[in-house]
């Protein structure tokens, strides 16, 4: 998460502009915004995940939130067959849309978020 979002600072920055949904502003300040705000935000739960080890239930679920939140960024990439971090086609740009759940469901079980939110639901 920390490397990601440094990506978003720096050197990936043009890339994770593609991802920016299309039904937003076009604006490219409004666009590089959204994308230094994200990657802002992915440092903080990538430390948040390392260092917070108390509340590692809440940062796994504020990751899982954050995954569901950026999530039509990438359906936007598919649907408007946009270019970026090697998904140049639509197949790899469909494929890459099954791999969200993955990552949202890592996120709550390697932090006992997943356990966490079950035990709440069985009350």
């Amino acid at each position: 998460m920390v490397l990601a979002g440094i990506g978003h600072l720096t050197f990936q920055r043009e890339a994770f502009q593609a991802q920016v949904p299309r039904w937003l502003p076009g604006d490219p300040a409004f666009m590089d915004f959204v994308v230094l705000a994200s990657g802002v935000t992915e440092i903080a739960l990538g430390l948040a995940m390392v260092f917070w080890a108390r509340h590692k239930v809440k940062a796994g679920i504020a990751l899982a939130i954050f995954y569901v939140l950026i999530f039509p960024g990438n359906i936007s990439q598919y649907t408007n067959g946009i270019d970026a971090f090697g998904l140049d086609t639509d197949r790899k740009r469909l494929i890459r849309l099954f791999f969200q759940p993955v990552l949202i469901l890592w996120a709550l079980w390697s932090t006992g978020a997943l356990k966490y939110l079950f035990n709440q639901s069985n009350r």
